[in-house]
């Protein structure tokens, strides 16, 4: 779980406007964002396919202030779909925020604004579109509007957080429903009263929930960078006698590509979460507390 004390750089003016001014031409920042536009992360994808591995393609953004920029972020993701969809990557498949689709102007604009980009996924052959899960502020009501959506289109799902208490009882909600999730560990700051504050408790509720996720999950994506869970996941998936593209795991750009290509080689399947877009600093923020000896890089340059 990433540390507070160093999620907290996110609000230092300082190291933002280092990191926002000399991040890509640094290279810190390309290691975990595919660019700051669409056809750099297009250019990716493409890249990525040529590997073996698929790609969902994530627009960062959060927290618009205004119905029109909502409904113009419904637009730009539905583009993003529509230029996948051009470019013959199979079954495009699209990360959404629904705080960038006006969760925080009322749940009805964001149910409104998914609504549109499903209806217009329909579509595009295969498409999907993945609600990503943010703060837990926001769990109840995103799980609401996709539990909604799902009655009318099914080619939604959802995040769901291992690090959350309530995860056990969600997952048996969406297991019930039938909706696809994405099952993560969780990177963000929480209160113990929400989330386990420990590694190990994390782990634990991870593994649980995952096994319930491979054995009754529809199309279940296990996203996660840990060898050992990953092991779990392959020996679970060989006792059921379940078939390779029964699930498919999931990587973030930039980590462990060791892994990535070592589960293609084995014939798995493995989507790589492509972020991209200039509203890139508070994901990057994330990603760096994961990895504390990237804040070394940051100091140096700082102290310059």
């Amino acid at each position: 779980m990433p540390s507070a004390a160093l999620l907290s750089l996110a609000n230092n003016d300082a190291v933002k406007q280092f990191v926002m001014r000399y991040g890509f031409s640094k290279g810190l920042v390309q290691r975990f964002i595919a660019g700051e536009t669409l056809e750099a992360a297009l250019h990716t994808a493409g890249s990525l396919q040529g590997q073996g591995l698929s790609a969902a393609l994530d627009e960062l953004g959060e927290n618009v202030f205004s119905e029109y920029e909502a409904e113009t972020a419904a637009q730009s993701y539905v583009h993003s779909l529509q230029a996948l969809a051009a470019m013959q990557i199979p079954a495009p498949y699209l990360s959404v925020k629904l705080t960038a689709l006006g969760l925080n102007l009322g749940t009805a604009v964001a149910a409104k604004n998914l609504g549109s980009l499903l209806s217009a996924a329909q579509s595009i052959q295969g498409a999907f579109v993945c609600v990503d899960m943010e703060g837990s502020a926001y769990t109840e009501r995103t799980l609401e509007i996709v539990r909604a959506a799902f009655v009318e289109y099914d080619n939604v799902g959802t995040v769901l957080q291992s690090y959350l208490r309530r995860t056990d009882a969600d997952l048996e909600i969406l297991l019930t429903d039938g909706i696809r999730v994405r099952l993560v560990k969780g990177a963000y700051a929480e209160p113990s009263a929400a989330a386990y504050p420990n590694k190990a408790d994390v782990d634990r509720a991870y593994i649980r929930q995952m096994r319930r996720l491979l054995r009754y999950g529809k199309k279940p994506a296990v996203a996660t960078h840990d060898a050992a869970i990953l092991h779990e996941a392959k020996k679970q998936m060989r006792e059921e006698k379940l078939p390779n593209d029964a699930a498919e795991f999931q990587m973030l750009y930039g980590i462990r590509r060791d892994l990535q290509e070592s589960l293609v080689a084995e014939g798995y399947l493995v989507r790589v979460y492509l972020p991209f877009g200039p509203a890139w600093y508070s994901y990057f923020m994330r990603r760096l507390a994961e990895r504390p000896a990237n804040i070394g890089f940051i100091l140096r340059n700082l102290s310059k």
